[in-house]
């Protein structure tokens, strides 16, 4: 069961378990730490205190998505191969993708997504705070 703060969580519990494997990946991001967003009724995953993706939901459609921060020429061909794939929910469309969780996106693309994520974040951090994280 994905970890709730507050009792509050940003998905019908039925759908957190069909999503435990990705809340499990984005913790397994070394340094991740997990903040709620209250005024987004959203999960937060951060390195280093800047955000490489939030879980929510897009409350246009009530449909539960994970916004990941991405280079902009993968994250154009992405959008190209998924219709699931759209500019940032309430992002920088250009910055951040949106993935429709309950859509056609593979589970394992998906995952290299989360990983190219954080390896971006990661890469915009001090060459000190790099070589923190490599040690931990």
């Amino acid at each position: 069961m994905a970890e709730r703060i507050n009792n509050i969580t940003p998905w019908p519990e039925n759908n957190m378990k069909n999503y435990q494997w990705l809340y499990d990946c984005l913790q397994k991001q070394p340094s991740t730490e997990k903040e709620f967003q209250p005024a987004w009724q959203a999960y937060k995953y951060l390195l280093c205190g800047k955000m490489y993706a939030y879980i929510g939901i897009d409350d246009r459609n009530g449909r539960p998505i994970v916004t990941l921060k991405l280079d902009p020429v993968f994250s154009d061909m992405l959008r190209s191969k998924y219709e699931d794939i759209v500019p940032g929910y309430y992002m920088n469309k250009l910055h951040w993708s949106t993935i429709y969780l309950d859509g056609t996106v593979p589970q394992e693309v998906l995952t290299d997504i989360v990983h190219a994520s954080y390896k971006l974040v990661r890469s915009s951090l001090s060459k000190k705070a790099q070589q923190e994280i490599q040690e931990k």
